[in-house]
């Protein structure tokens, strides 16, 4: 039973030596799988320097590794199936010196002395077309592929010529770092939504268990809005950095005593080769509708491309959700590796089971249910019945992982919030705003439900869709935010190349669709801020006012040039605004 109070509490083969001994847990014994069986920082971007740590030089892209063995070129050659290239340079005074790698990079201008430079085919451009680029910097070698061969060879560096790069580069970087992932613990999720809030919460988990064990080392966490080494952060540029910089990562983090992180891993990375070279301890399948259509070519690649995590070359254990009937997919003989179920909404089918859930503003609680009896209290720091889901997805990938269920229930308990996931803007106002990263249909209609159970009052949503990006969902999104709010401010998100006024067009279309007594009130300002702006105005005691689309974001992409935005910021300005300068009711 579900209780409402006002106020709730808060390319398929293994890289080398990824098959071998067990993982690293934080359970004494072995890990036995189940039956049936995110905060505002500096920008830190890999466009921009980034400065080593205990290091004296700044350089752009990824950190690295401080301490990294050479790797012979010979060896890398073998293990590419690659004839043995030149030694270096002709005429270089170290020609005849084997060559040593001590790094690789797909970006020229992240390359280190002593990097391969990976130059990959693109869209528009080669990597080939910056191989003199790489070369000055201090490039050991090229891998390219046939295309980018006469090109790299120009340069006089030593070149490694295979049909795919890009497939190839993941092994590689294993190889060049010393395979860093086979000494953490690693959990991956994957889904359409709540990846980003899973990952916050398992990691809140990890930190709990390290606490208790004096070896217990640093987390680490790498997703859509951060990368965590330890308390150092820095701002992510996509959800799964590249393989190249993965390994990097992975490196650094072993380096300097992580011992388990938590980490997103987008249907993008794995069709892309991204977590090449990584096979995680446990995968997590949360849910899946209808997203990146303008990538897959329908639901069913979609699900094939998340699929790949649970193969044995990605994962050595799954956890799934079986509220979802992709869940229920791989749940049924689609996954490669062992699977443990969940359900928030508490099949009795499922493995683990959440009961007696009680939403309010600021988060929920929950009791849990598992095998052998074991039934626990727990809680979502988060509000929203969806981040049940996500909570009790953490608790149970924590278990898996060889986490007391007790002490994983408590740390993710602990966590204080998820950057622009249903993030909460105090200003001293009387009543509730929050800033969400909903961007997808499904996602508007979740987080417009569950602030609906939690808002005495009306609900006042301001929302965007992004541009190059789906043009399907945007009808969809626009009707489903005239149905489920008393004000709609339609508004631009990140319109990119397109017309924003086009973008516009298509949304109000769809909630035109919404018959006039099923809808709110619909209005449409292409400034973002003025649009943020007017639902403010529009709220009185008890009621909400959602932001959403961006959530963490810090910029707004509009025609190629990002100029600084932040929902969060921009919210509360309009709050602090609106207290000292009250505005007439608009309310109708």
């Amino acid at each position: 039973m579900t209780t409402i109070t006002p106020d709730g509490t808060p390319d398929g083969t293994p890289a080398p030596g990824n098959c071998s001994p067990p993982r690293p847990s934080l359970r004494p014994g072995p890990v036995v799988p189940g039956t049936l069986t995110a905060v505002s920082h500096a920008d830190q971007s890999p466009k921009a320097q980034h400065a080593e740590k205990g290091g004296s030089g700044t350089y752009p892209g990824a950190p690295r590794p401080e301490r990294v063995r050479p790797t012979p070129l010979a060896d890398l050659a073998e293990q590419l199936g690659c004839p043995a290239p030149d030694a270096g340079r002709p005429g270089a005074a170290d020609a005849a010196r084997p060559v040593m790698v001590t790094g690789i990079t797909h970006d020229s201008r992240a390359v280190r002395p002593g990097d391969v430079y990976a130059a990959l085919p693109g869209a528009r451009l080669h990597g080939a077309d910056f191989v003199a680029q790489a070369a000055d910097l201090g490039a050991a070698a090229v891998l390219t592929d046939p295309s980018g061969a006469e090109r790299a060879t120009a340069t006089g560096l030593p070149v490694l010529v295979v049909d795919n790069p890009r497939a190839r580069m993941g092994a590689l970087a294993v190889s060049i770092y010393g395979a860093p992932g086979e000494d953490l613990l690693q959990i991956g999720i994957t889904g359409t939504s709540g990846k980003t809030t899973t990952a916050y919460l398992i990691e809140g988990g990890l930190r709990a268990a390290a606490a208790k064990d004096p070896d217990g080392g640093l987390t680490g966490l790498i997703g859509t809005v951060e990368t965590r080494i330890g308390d150092e952060r820095i701002k992510s540029e996509r959800t799964t950095p590249e393989a190249t910089d993965l390994q990097a990562l992975f490196a650094v983090m072993r380096e300097r005593g992580v011992r388990a992180l938590a980490m997103e891993v987008s249907s993008h990375a794995l069709v892309l080769g991204r977590v090449d070279g990584c096979v995680f301890d446990v995968a997590i399948f949360n849910n899946l509708s209808p997203e990146h259509m303008e990538f897959h070519s329908g639901m069913e690649d979609y699900f094939q491309a998340k699929a790949q995590l649970f193969t044995k070359a990605r994962s050595r254990a799954g956890v799934v959700n079986l509220d979802d009937e992709y869940g229920k997919r791989l749940a049924e003989g689609e996954s490669e590796v062992p699977v443990t179920t969940f359900s928030a909404e508490g099949h009795p089918d499922a493995d683990w089971r959440a009961s007696d859930v009680e939403v309010g503003t600021l988060g929920s609680t929950f009791t849990v249910h598992g095998p052998d009896g074991v039934t626990l209290r727990a809680a979502s720091p988060i509000a929203g019945p969806f981040n049940v889901a996500n909570a009790l997805a953490a608790i149970v990938s924590l278990v898996v992982a060889g986490i007391d269920a007790q002490t994983a229930a408590d740390g993710v308990a602990a966590v204080p919030g998820v950057p622009g996931r249903l993030e909460r803007i105090d200003a001293g106002q009387p009543y509730l705003a929050v800033v969400d990263y909903a961007h997808k249909t499904d996602a508007v209609e979740s987080v417009l439900r569950a602030l609906r159970k939690v808002t005495d009052g009306k609900l006042h949503a301001v929302l965007g869709c992004g541009g190059d990006r789906d043009p399907h969902k945007r009808g969809p999104m626009g009707a489903a935010v005239a149905r489920l709010a008393d004000t709609a401010v339609l508004t631009s998100d990140n319109p990119r190349g397109e017309d924003p006024l086009a973008i516009l067009a298509t949304m109000l279309a769809g909630a035109a669709e919404v018959p006039i007594h099923e809808r709110g009130t619909v209005l449409v300002e292409e400034e973002r801020a003025v649009a943020i702006a007017a639902a403010v105005a529009r709220a009185e005691p008890g009621d909400t006012v959602i932001v959403a689309g961006k959530g963490h974001e810090q910029g707004q992409d509009i025609a190629g040039v990002v100029r600084p935005f932040d929902d969060r910021q921009v919210l509360r300005e309009a709050i602090e605004a609106s207290l000292k300068s009250p505005q007439p009711n608009h309310q109708g």
